[in-house]
């Protein structure tokens, strides 16, 4: 079951993105570099939200340090590292939801409102970050595709010109890498169309969806 993990977390990255960019005045949850241009933008044209573009990024590292240590003491605890680790996600992404939910509509993206969901969420996307990194590292990335689909498209150049027929001619990276990125595709419009319907309700998905990933991380430990 553990092999469905990485769609499932693409799909949510790509979810808990686009939720939090239309909800939270162009705040890149999952893909945190992106605030540098969106806070930019920011400057240019006089839109709110620049704060928590600027504490994106660190509240986004802090917790991928804390993600990473507490992860290798569990590692060496032997304990189930993803089981503990997802559910300490879905907990954020809830609480996250709450706020987003509780404190709607989030108007005033410089309000200490939708800092506060905001960087909720970065927070809870940074954990998914560092796991997907430790833990599944033989996976394509999560949350930003940029690098996946430039790599899918090389390694079809090499199978197409047959420049690495021994190396490459396997079907499975390419079919990760493609799935990756329509799972996170996926994610993007469901996201859009969720909160259309729902408004701000659509942040109580992303914390089932790793709930889900608690199960399909099964009884695997380390």
């Amino acid at each position: 079951m553990r092999r469905n993990l990485p769609a499932l977390l693409s799909f949510n990255g790509g979810y808990v993105d686009t939720a939090g960019f239309v909800a939270l005045h162009g705040l890149f949850t999952a893909h945190v570099t992106g605030n540098f241009v969106t806070l930019g933008a920011t400057f240019v044209f006089g839109t709110a939200g620049a704060i928590a573009k600027l504490l994106a990024l660190p509240v986004f590292c802090l917790t991928v340090m804390l993600a990473g240590a507490v992860s290798y003491r569990l590692a060496a605890a032997g304990a189930p590292v993803l089981r503990v680790m997802f559910s300490a996600q879905a907990l954020v992404l809830a609480f996250g939801a709450v706020l987003a939910i509780r404190l709607s509509p989030l108007t005033d993206g410089d309000d200490w409102t939708a800092v506060a969901t905001g960087l909720t969420l970065v927070a809870a996307m940074a954990i998914q970050n560092a796991l997907h990194r430790i833990h599944l590292s033989d996976a394509p990335p999560s949350t930003l595709m940029t690098g996946t689909v430039t790599q899918f498209m090389l390694q079809l150049a090499d199978r197409v010109g047959k420049v690495q027929p021994s190396a490459s001619a396997g079907p499975s990276p390419l079919v990760r890498m493609a799935g990756s990125v329509a799972s996170f595709a996926a994610g993007c419009a469901v996201a859009a169309g969720m909160f259309r319907l729902a408004g701000h309700w659509c942040f109580a998905v992303p914390p089932v969806l790793i709930a889900v990933a608690v199960v399909l991380a099964g009884k695997e430990r380390g």
